[in-house]
Formats: structure tokens, sequence, C-alpha cells
């Protein structure tokens, strides 16, 4: 059974936060008057992709059979913190923890730690999309409007947050999903440093522009 525990329900919320605000420093260059107007874009553009993320690690936990919890990592919150100040966001508020013992082994371990990152690259995808399909009416409506910008936001941040996650150091997904298979890491960091690259180059709307070939 798919369940969120109150304790779960908390440490997301405020991890949500956290991140949202760190990356609203970051995108407004600490800018107080653009932060304030930024931070609800972000909430939504990147705060689903990091709850979405999180919730793919425990589907996949639990599609397995074992038990798996969000727990906050207090020390992450504040490097998310300092780090917006510098120029990125070291984005580990916390993560799922996957109570299995000794019989978690790695083709498990791999396949769970990859469908956070999956939900990402998917989400980047679907917010280009969206963004592609209303870009037309983006220009006279302001509903639409609001909506295109927290689609290329969404796309740039869910791209990052994949390729962040999969780099393997430390006990980030990307470490578990090489130990497994470094055929399937390769291909999947890959398209997230594609995707990643591209935003920061390109920015989301020149690519929604090359996509409708404008």
């Amino acid at each position: 059974m798919f369940k969120v525990t109150t304790n779960e329900l908390r440490d997301l919320i405020i991890a949500f936060i956290f991140i949202s605000l760190s990356f609203s420093i970051l995108y407004s260059g600490r800018n107080v008057a653009l932060l304030q107007s930024i931070f609800p874009v972000v909430m939504i553009g990147l705060g689903l992709g990091f709850v979405l993320h999180e919730l793919g690690h425990k589907f996949a936990s639990m599609h397995y059979g074992y038990w798996a919890e969000f727990k906050l990592w207090p020390t992450g919150l504040i490097f998310a913190l300092i780090s917006s100040f510098f120029g990125f966001v070291f984005a580990a508020p916390g993560a799922v923890y996957t109570y299995a013992g000794p019989n978690l082994d790695e083709k498990t371990n791999g396949i769970i730690s990859i469908a956070g990152p999956a939900v990402n690259i998917a989400l980047a995808l679907v917010f280009l999309l969206i963004g592609a399909a209303i870009y037309a009416p983006a220009h006279y409506n302001t509903t639409m409007q609001f909506i295109f910008i927290v689609c290329c936001l969404g796309y740039s941040t869910n791209s990052y947050l994949a390729v962040f996650n999969l780099i393997p150091i430390w006990n980030l997904d990307g470490s578990k999903v090489m130990r497994w298979n470094i055929g399937i890491w390769i291909v999947t960091i890959a398209i997230a440093g594609i995707m990643t690259y591209l935003s920061m180059t390109m920015g989301s709307e020149n690519i929604i522009r090359m996509i409708l070939g404008l």
C-alpha cells in the first residue's frame, strides 16, 4: 500500500519550501523584489519535480515490497541555501530511505535509484511540450503567460535535478545506478546532461521555438 506518514509529509513540505527558496534566490540574483515574484513560479515548476522525484523512489521501493520513507537532512537544507548565493544549488535537502536490510541487491537498488531522475527527465519533457502547446496564446493571455513561464522554469530546473542526482559521487542516485548498470547510467546522464546544457545555453523559450520551427 502506498502511504505517506505524517512525519514524512512534514519533511517533504519543509524540504519543498527550502529547495524552492534556494532556487528562487539563485534565479532572482538575490534581488528581493524579483525573488518575491519568482517564488510561486519556482514552487510549481521545481517543487512539483522535487516531490515527484522523491515519491518516484518511494513508489519504486514499495513496488518491490520494501518500506520506504522520505527523511529530512537539515545539513542539506543549509547547503542548499548557502550554495544558492554562489550561483548553484546543492539540491540535497533529504532522501527516501528504503528499509530492505541485506536483501537489497544492486539491480533493485539501481532501479529504485534511477526512478527519481527518470521522473525529473519525464517531467521536464512534459513541461517543454506544454510550453510549446501554449506558446502562441502565451503572447496575449496573462494566465497562459504565467503557465508558459512555469513550463520554461520547470524544464530547466527538472533537467538540472536529474543530472545533479545522477552524478556518481557520495550517496547520490548516480553512484548506485552506475554500480548496477554503467551503460544505463551513461545513457541517462547523457540525456539529462544534454537537456541541462541546452537550457543553460539556448534557454527554454528558444528550445521551444526550435521545436516549433520558429
